[in-house]
């Protein structure tokens, strides 16, 4: 299952007593969006709710799940133990694209959405400018900057964590609570402002890379 934009779970509310761990809370009421129900054995129903119809579900066997099309050509977890520098260096091997259009490539490094690709890069004041290449030496082995980037990923994705996630337009936790995240962005949406690194001077600039706005400080990434 993937959740595209929009998509999001809900427990039924009035099977909400029987829902696993008793996750409820009030949804709008866009059950024209509702393209999937779920009737469980305990009796609750979950309803995928997708306005905007970029989520998508595919029905897989399990001893079939290491071939699937969809799954094999992922990149690691950014949290997994397997995903460290050596790895990071290795697939940016030779690469002449962006270090930002890199790190959202799926086939790199799997899961890293846009806003937390800049916060990262940020964090290890790289430029999202920079070739990929950069990150890893003749041979692929990892440079300091891989070391300070896979770092910097693991470190914002934890912090965004526990912070229950950003919510910019429809995210919430399992709750209904808003995440916090947002208020604690470093670069992204920040344009125009000063950079919060300490002693340094410069201010946040936009670019758009491959269809998607970059988030970054000219003075401290490099």
């Amino acid at each position: 299952m993937h959740l595209g934009m929009s998509g999001s779970f809900h427990v039924a509310q009035e099977a909400a007593s029987r829902a696993p761990g008793g996750y409820y809370h009030a949804r709008p009421r866009l059950f024209a969006h509702d393209h999937v129900k779920f009737h469980m054995s305990s009796g609750a129903l979950i309803a995928f709710n997708d306005p905007r119809r970029f989520g998508m579900m595919k029905l897989v066997a399990r001893a079939e799940l290491d071939h699937e099309p969809l799954l094999r050509a992922l990149g690691p977890e950014p949290l997994a133990p397997e995903f460290n520098a050596s790895a990071l260096a290795l697939r940016c091997k030779g690469r002449r694209t962006s270090l930002k259009a890199a790190l959202s490539d799926q086939r790199i490094v799997a899961g890293l959405g846009n806003i937390y690709v800049c916060e990262a890069l940020h964090r290890a004041a790289l430029s999202p400018r920079r070739r990929a290449a950069s990150i890893a030496n003749r041979s692929g082995a990892p440079t300091e900057r891989a070391d300070a980037l896979v770092a910097a990923i693991k470190a914002v994705l934890r912090d965004a964590i526990k912070a229950g996630g950003s919510s910019l337009r429809d995210h919430r936790r399992t709750d209904g609570a808003l995440g916090d995240f947002q208020h604690r962005f470093r670069v992204y949406d920040r344009a125009g402002k000063p950079c919060p690194r300490p002693r340094c001077n410069g201010i946040i600039r936009r670019i758009v890379q491959g269809g998607r706005s970059s988030f970054f400080c000219p003075r401290c990434q490099k």
